[in-house]
């Protein structure tokens, strides 16, 4: 199984090898022709205007937005989050709307207010999270399955193809988030 990972900005490397450690094929994705047989997308933290505008600029926007048509899984973490949700509630910008929730960006702190936890994430159990300058959903959609929540905050959920987590899973050696993305990917 080949997953792809945006790779134009952010913690590209960091999900590249976890991907490798569970035996799939991480693909680089920085020009449409790296979309060809991806069975899922990843969409980074980082910093999701520059993600954004990066995209836009190597031709990526329309081929990710076709994928999205035609039923590939996508999993974005943090600004990955940021990009798939519908609404961004403190951003004069949207991006792709893969997800209908609203979300704000940023509303865990700044920088120096990063902070490590363990989350209890439904269907899997306990997690370690890392947030980093992390977005909170702030609504959610009826399709819209919430699988963690942070200080009454939802920071995970699912809808049809499209999970989303305003954490770094790819921060930790725990592979489980990853586990239910590949599930998604069949």
């Amino acid at each position: 199984m080949k997953i792809g990972v945006v790779a134009v900005q952010g913690d590209v490397r960091e999900h590249l090898a976890a991907l490798e450690r569970l035996g799939v094929e991480p693909v680089p994705v920085l020009k449409p022709v790296h979309l060809e047989g991806v069975s899922g997308l990843i969409l980074p933290g980082g910093e999701s205007t520059a993600i954004w505008r990066l995209l836009a600029w190597s031709g990526l926007v329309e081929p990710i937005e076709e994928l999205h048509r035609t039923g590939t899984p996508f999993f974005g973490t943090c600004a990955g989050m940021v990009l798939l949700a519908k609404e961004i509630v403190n951003w004069h910008e949207r991006f792709f709307g893969f997800i209908d929730i609203a979300v704000e960006r940023n509303a865990s702190g700044r920088q120096v207010d990063s902070f490590e936890v363990t989350l209890v994430v439904r269907g899997i159990g306990e997690v370690p999270a890392v947030f980093i300058r992390a977005p909170y959903i702030r609504r959610a959609g009826p399709g819209v399955d919430i699988l963690a929540e942070y200080g009454g905050n939802p920071v995970m959920a699912r809808e049809g193809k499209v999970l989303v987590a305003s954490f770094h899973p790819e921060l930790t050696d725990d592979l489980r988030v990853y586990e239910l993305f590949l599930k998604m990917c069949g």
